[in-house]
């Protein structure tokens, strides 16, 4: 992305972390050089001051100004004084004398007067040269008879040493910024190889390459914990992409089952409306034969639509009304509806425990929550698939009761158990009504299919199929979920079927 115009153009992390570190550790340097500089500095004019206080112009030399003896000129540094003291005298009215002491180039810039009601506190002061660039050190002295004599120390060797080491700071300074940003480059290159890593993967995840993950995953690091973040995040839109392509795909399957499952009854309808037409003489019985083979793929149809519209609605509202629900009445109305469906099967109803999974007890109102018509729907299309697929004299049996999910009483995955739903909590309390058959039972592939829209179980020996529309099962399990609960199969060849709806219970 290019910048805006007239903004400064971003800067790489690398390149920022180089130049704060560079600009950091200078800083640190220059500062300690300082530190050292003005110490280093305070402590020399500390020992130039000691040296003016220690030293005292001779007693005579007052008196030879005073009685004007003294010699103009000035005598051999090696006879009077060291070479770098110099000592000017002012008389008693402040006037700065001739006459001084002392040898060698250079000499403070003294002022011609001085102000003789000022007392003397001898503490010394920096001067500027009378020529040159350089400072003197000066302390005033009183003497005898109102003179004051002003004893002076050039700072060229305190200028010196701090010009040297200003000069040796700032080399120093040059030297470390350099190395930093040299050194700091190549090392913060090395630290931000796994963030460089995570970017690599990344641009090779944008390029399509989904399979991939960051290898640093560390968790006592921050690129590690970024690392697990991204893999995260990789992890939920690859389990995003699997169940956009699932839901194109079972949206694909479900049109196309749809419109084969109403392609038959419309074929036949249409078959039928334009045989009434084209044969308008035809005899009544036959023409009464169409009319009713129109009338039941018509019916056929409408099922077919109305199964459709309830599992969309479903989907969208799941439940209509939520209320207490009696169960155990649920399940002995639908006992006696399947009896007068089907006259000639057996139904009883049991309590939870009786042949199966769970736990015995008596037969006892069980009382749950949701929508008593969807959860009568549900319990009718069980029996309904329990009367459809096994033999006529196959006994089905209705239990009801309460029970702690688990793989062993039921609402839990296990071997052998099937379910589109996911498992409830382990060990929450449900109730539970479960419709229970001796039939032939379902192999595993067919038992793993079972709840899917359209799926029909071939037909098992000895049983006359009617045939539906194969949305039973998926309307029940679609239902079931909507209450909070499940549905699932228990089966095996030959060891019948067992469709158990649990629905949550009271944690009391």
């Amino acid at each position: 992305m290019r910048g805006v115009p007239g903004r400064p153009r971003p800067r790489s992390l690398h390149t920022r972390l180089v130049l704060i570190a560079t600009v950091l550790a200078t800083a640190a340097v220059l500062v300690c050089q300082a530190t050292g500089l003005t110490l280093m500095r305070s402590w020399l004019i500390g020992q130039v001051d000691g040296r003016l206080a220690d030293f005292r112009p001779p007693p005579p030399v007052y008196r030879d100004i005073a009685e004007g003896t003294a010699p103009d000129r000035r005598p051999p540094a090696h006879e009077i004084l060291p070479s770098d003291f110099r000592v000017h005298f002012y008389d008693a009215e402040g006037r700065l004398l001739p006459h001084s002491l002392g040898s060698g180039g250079g000499e403070p810039r003294l002022a011609r007067t001085i102000d003789v009601d000022r007392p003397v506190d001898g503490r010394p002061s920096t001067v500027p040269a009378a020529d040159g660039d350089g400072d003197w050190r000066v302390a005033i002295e009183p003497g005898p008879g109102g003179m004051r004599a002003v004893v002076a120390l050039p700072l060229d060797t305190v200028q010196d040493a701090t010009a040297r080491l200003l000069r040796f700071s700032l080399a120093v300074g040059a030297a470390t910024a350099a190395g930093v940003m040299l050194l700091g480059s190549a090392a913060v290159r090395l630290g931000l190889r796994p963030l460089t890593r995570v970017e690599h993967t990344a641009r090779s995840i944008t390029g399509g390459a989904l399979e991939q993950s960051v290898t640093d995953t560390s968790p006592d690091t921050e690129v590690g914990r970024l690392g697990i973040a991204f893999n995260t995040m990789l992890d939920q839109l690859r389990a995003a992409l699997h169940r956009k392509d699932g839901t194109e795909r079972r949206l694909r399957r479900f049109m196309a089952d749809a419109g084969h499952e109403l392609r038959t009854p419309l074929t036949s309808v249409q078959g039928f409306a334009e045989l009434l037409l084209e044969e308008p003489h035809m005899s009544p019985a036959r023409r009464r034969e169409a009319h009713e083979l129109i009338a039941r793929n018509a019916g056929r149809m409408s099922r077919l639509v109305d199964s459709l519209f309830l599992l969309a609605k479903l989907g969208d509202a799941p439940t209509t009304e939520h209320g207490p629900v009696d169960l155990l009445s649920l399940a002995a109305d639908g006992v006696s509806a399947t009896a007068v469906r089907h006259p000639g099967r057996r139904v009883a109803l049991a309590p939870l425990g009786t042949c199966g999974p769970g736990g015995g007890g008596e037969l006892d109102v069980v009382e749950g929550s949701g929508d008593p018509h969807q959860l009568a729907q549900v319990l009718s299309n069980l029996l309904d698939n329990a009367c459809t697929h096994t033999p006529p004299d196959t006994p089905l049996q209705v239990r009801v009761g309460s029970l702690r999910v688990g793989p062993r009483t039921g609402g839990a995955d296990r071997p052998g158990r099937t379910s589109v739903n996911p498992p409830l909590p382990h060990g929450a309390p449900a109730h539970v009504i479960e419709v229970a058959d001796r039939g032939p039972g379902l192999a595993p592939q067919d038992a793993r299919q079972v709840f899917d829209r359209f799926y029909r179980v071939p037909p098992a020996s000895g049983v006359t199929c009617a045939g539906g529309s194969g949305l039973g099962l998926a309307i029940a399990s679609t239902i079931a979920e909507a209450h909070g609960g499940r549905l699932e199969l228990d089966t095996g060849p030959g060891e019948g079927c067992t469709f158990r709806l649990l629905l949550p219970g009271d944690p009391s």
